[in-house]
C-alpha cells in the first residue's frame, strides 16, 4: 500500500460504506478485532478530514475501539463481500474470526488493517457519544432500528493517514 493524500482521492462514501461495506479494526494490547460496518460517514469537521462510525454496545470490537486512541477503516471496493459478511456475523469472542476469514491482518502505521484492502484509513478518535432516543426528531427511527434499545456509540475520528493499493 502507498500512503496518499486523502484530499486527492476520488471517493463516494455512500457507495463505499453503504453498498460495499468497510471493516472497523482496532487493537487491545497485542490482539486485534474487526467488524463489518455499513453505517458511517466521511467528511470534514473541526478543520480536519474525519470518519464517523457507529458501533452497538454488544459488539466485541467496541471494546477494542474503546481501549485505544486509534482504529482503521479498510475498504475493499466491493471485493471480499463473503469474507466481510462472515466477519460481520461471527464474534471474535467465540473464535479467531480474522484467521478463519481468509483475510490477512497487516500493520499500517502501527494499527491493524487488511492486506487485501484497496484503501485503509488510519483514524484517531476525537469525540464519542451514545445515540440518545430522546433526541430523535423522527420517532420511527427508534422503533425500526432499535427494538432492543441497543443504541450505537458514535465515534468521530480524524483521518490521520490514507493508504491506497498500488
Amino acid at each position: 500500500m502507498k500512503k496518499t493524500d486523502i484530499g486527492q482521492l476520488d471517493m463516494n462514501a455512500v457507495r463505499m460504506i453503504g453498498d460495499e461495506w468497510m471493516l472497523i479494526t482496532a487493537k487491545k494490547g497485542e490482539t486485534a478485532n474487526t467488524m463489518t460496518a455499513s453505517w458511517g460517514g466521511l467528511g470534514v469537521l473541526w478543520g480536519k478530514p474525519v470518519a464517523t462510525v457507529y458501533i452497538r454496545p454488544q459488539r466485541y470490537t467496541k471494546e477494542f475501539v474503546d481501549a485505544g486512541d486509534q482504529f482503521t477503516l479498510s475498504f475493499f471496493g466491493g471485493d471480499c463481500k463473503k469474507e466481510m459478511g462472515y466477519l460481520g456475523k461471527v464474534s471474535g469472542r467465540d473464535e479467531d474470526k480474522i484467521a478463519k476469514s481468509g483475510l490477512t491482518l497487516t500493520d499500517v502505521d502501527g494499527e491493524p488493517a487488511f492486506k487485501e484492502a484497496k484503501l485503509v484509513l488510519v483514524c484517531r478518535k476525537l469525540y464519542e457519544d451514545d445515540i440518545k432516543p430522546e433526541l430523535f426528531i423522527d420517532p420511527e427511527i427508534d422503533g425500526k432500528w432499535y427494538p432492543d434499545r441497543d443504541y450505537h456509540r458514535m465515534y468521530i475520528a480524524e483521518i490521520t493517514a490514507a493508504y491506497a493499493a498500488e
